[in-house]
Formats: structure tokens, sequence, C-alpha cells
């Protein structure tokens, strides 16, 4: 017999899991809609044409795709069979692939629906993403994300309403957290005073591994792509740079006075932090310049989220994306978005022990089945009770009490409702509190009932 199994990187949740996973979704969903962001879905599946290309050489390797319906070895020769190309074979074998953010599909969905969008557009979307990446600790195959952005729209206001958006989900979830900071304009900057303006993504890709892999290994792959000792030498203390924000800002606007486009990036940066200075953050805002985010779209503002009290990757990032919508024919829509990683923010809340009790939701009141008789009474004031708000359940047969107290405790109901033949005669209902033992005695009365459980 074939042993059930499920694929590494993906997972099953308890029902336990799942209220502490709804607790965060819904406290996202609900600071999304305080600042008027509205709810959209996109399908598991994109065309591959609509993926590849979009997240740099990396990420189009941890695209899954999806095989064609039928019959596809049809469509190849013996000669392109005989190759043995597995790229080759999956570029003509998959057309569709699972996807591997929200933001690409969210600009795909924008194009095909410019006409009926009012701009600026703010939306919020929590579904599951794919990638074929090695599974470890903090890391997984199927994982969600809760992505806000706005679109149609190059104020960077939008940049300071994510960060406090930010802030305050962090602050009802209780989460200690640092928002890392940095802008795509100043690393271009650094690119060009280095003397490599045309190889950003390879500085970039390399400076972003700093904090995994430290500044040794950071030179070292930068030195086996091409780099002379020169060129790192000028790059380390960009790299290297200390102090507040303010003093970073300085130190850059003179190292980067050459650069009209890191120049344009610091401003960018130093508008933020005006405008963040006049609000109450709950998250600790700090900028860093080697901070550079791998996925090739972005172009401006981008930013991190850190957890301060557990050593895991980010939590949150995003960043200014001003050409996403270009890609797929719709020019000059500038947009900003951030993604909240839950998988990850539910392992901080875990192992810091965050969770509040009341959001294990589950059945609150269980009546006890003495009897065909007695159960058809209870029906209509079981309904009552659904109606008034309260989780109740019926056992559902007319098994030993022990049983179904047994039942309760393992699902951990916290009322208990006995109505044998001499309390439904009487019109009332034993209620016990299987955490404090005490039982008392209540009309067979939804509302009264209701009333005494929200005590």
């Amino acid at each position: 017999m074939q042993k059930p199994s499920i694929p590494k990187g993906m997972r099953d949740f308890s029902p336990v899991e799942m209220s502490r996973r709804n607790y965060i979704f819904q406290t996202i969903r609900e600071v999304y809609e305080l600042y008027g962001f509205r709810q959209i879905e996109t399908p598991s599946m994109e065309m591959l044409s609509t993926l590849m290309g979009k997240y740099g050489e990396e990420g189009d390797r941890l695209l899954f795709k999806v095989l064609n319906s039928g019959d596809v070895l049809a469509d190849f020769t013996t000669e392109e069979l005989a190759e043995r190309n597995s790229l080759r074979f999956a570029a003509k074998a998959c057309e569709k692939g699972l996807r591997y953010d929200l933001t690409v599909p969210f600009a795909r969905y924008v194009v095909m629906h410019r006409n009926e969008i009012n701009f600026p557009f703010k939306r919020y979307q929590i579904q599951p993403v794919w990638r074929a990446d090695r599974p470890q600790k903090g890391r997984y195959r199927e994982f969600y994300q809760c992505d806000g952005d706005v679109i149609g729209t190059d104020s960077l206001l939008c940049e300071v309403e994510l960060i406090q958006i930010i802030s305050e989900v962090f602050r009802r979830l209780g989460v200690r957290t640092r928002i890392l900071l940095n802008n795509r304009k100043i690393l271009s900057g650094i690119a060009e005073v280095v003397g490599h303006a045309d190889r950003l993504t390879d500085i970039t890709v390399a400076i972003d591994k700093l904090d995994k892999i430290g500044i040794g290994r950071v030179e070292e792959e930068l030195l086996s792509k091409g780099f002379d000792d020169d060129s790192i030498a000028r790059l380390r203390p960009f790299i290297e740079l200390k102090g507040d924000n303010r003093t970073q800002l300085e130190h850059l606007r003179t190292a980067l006075a050459s650069s009209e486009t890191g120049l344009k990036g610091i401003e960018e940066l130093a508008f933020i932090l005006d405008k963040t200075d006049r609000v109450q953050l709950f998250s600790e805002l700090t900028i860093d310049i080697s901070l550079a985010r791998g996925l090739s779209y972005y172009t401006g503002a981008i930013l991190e989220v850190k957890a301060m009290d557990v050593a895991i990757g980010s939590i949150t990032g995003g960043g200014r994306y001003d050409n996403l919508t270009g890609i797929f024919g719709l020019e000059g829509m500038s947009g900003v978005g951030i993604s909240f990683g839950a998988d990850r923010i539910y392992d901080v809340m875990t192992q810091l022990e965050l969770f509040p009790e009341e959001s294990l939701v589950g059945t609150q009141l269980l009546f006890v089945h003495f009897s065909e008789e007695d159960a058809d009474a209870l029906l209509p004031l079981i309904q009552g009770l659904r109606a008034e708000g309260i989780r109740t359940e019926l056992y559902p047969e007319a098994a030993k009490v022990k049983k179904q107290m047994s039942y309760a405790n393992a699902a951990a109901i916290p009322f208990v409702a006995l109505v044998g033949e001499d309390e439904r005669a009487a019109g009332l209902v034993q209620l016990k509190n299987m955490i404090t033992g005490e039982q008392e005695s209540l009309p067979a009365d939804a509302a009264a009932i209701a009333a005494a459980l929200r005590r």
C-alpha cells in the first residue's frame, strides 16, 4: 500500500493553524481596507509569456512550469527529443506556469482591465504563490503573499502610506519590526560611480546577499563575475555606510555628486523621511544601502521588513516599479506595492507566542446528545443560538456522556449544555463551564444562554 505524502516545501494546516493564519490575514485585510485598498484575485496559473523575464534570471529558474494538456510529445521531432535538453523541452511543452508572485499578475490585470479601473487604483490581494526553491526553515515552495499596491500615480505619498500600513499591521500583531529602506536609483548611481553603470544587476544581486553571506563572500562573487579590485574598493564604502538616516543621506550626497540618477534617489528617500517624521510609526525606519532586492522590475524606493526578536528572513518587502505595465503594452503607469509574507509572519508569531487565545476560532457550546427525542427538541434552540452568533454543535449520536465530554475537551470547547428528559420537561438547560467545572441552570432560551456565554 502506498504511503501518503505531499511535495517538499508544501504543508497541510490543522484547524488551530488555520485559525491563527486567518487571524493574520484578517488583520492585514482590515488595515488595507482602512487605507482605502480594495480586494481582487487572479488565477493560480498565468501564461509563461506573462511570467518569464520579469524576475531576473534566478527568478525564471524558480518558476513552476505546467505541462501542456494532451500528447505533448507529438509536437517534438525525434531529433529534438534526442537532444534531452530540458530547457528547450520546457519552452515548447509548457505554455503556462504557477504564479511566482502577485505583482506581475496584477500588472497584467491592470492592462487587461484598464477601461474598467478608476486610477489611481489601490488594490490588495491575499493568495498563494509558488517557487521551485530549495525548502528550508522559513522558505517554502507554496506560500501566501498579502499584497497591497497603488498604481496610476508617481506620488511618493504612496510609499509613505505603505510604510504606515506596515507599521500598523505589525503593531496589531505585536511583532517588533525594523523597516529597511533604499532606492534603486541610488544603486544605479553607485554602479555609475564605481565605473560599471552597465552592470547594475550583477552589483545588486551580489550586495542583496550581504546580510546572508557577509562582505567577504560578496566581494568574492563580484570578483568571479569579472569586477576588478579597484571597482570593489570603490564599492566598499557604500556597503559599509554607517550612521543615522540623515547622516547616511549626507554622505551619499557627497559620494554620488556626479550621478544625477543617484541624487534623484537620495531626494526621494529624503521626501519619505520628511513625511514619515510627521506621523507616528511603531516600526523602526532605517536606511540600508546594502538592501537591493533582486527583482529586476523595481525602479525607485525599495523596502524590506525584519522581525527584531526572531532570526528569520524578511517578513515583508516591496518597492516602486515605474514601467512594469509597459511590458504588457500600457506605458506611463507608475506603481508601488508591498507584500506581507504571511508564512514567515506566522513562524515569527508562533516562536514569540503572540497569538491571542481569541484567535483560536472554534465551537463555543456543545449540546450533549442523550436521545433522538431530546435531540429533536434541541434543534430549534441550537438554530436560535447560531442566529445569536454562538458557534454551537450537537454531538451527532447518543454516545456515552463520558465520550461526549472527552470530545469537548479534545476540541477545547469551553461550554457543554446538558438537556435530558427532566430538563426538557422543565424548560431548562444545564450549562457546564469545562474550564472551571462550574454548572448553572438557565432557561432554554437562545438569548439567555447567549448572554450567559458572553459574560
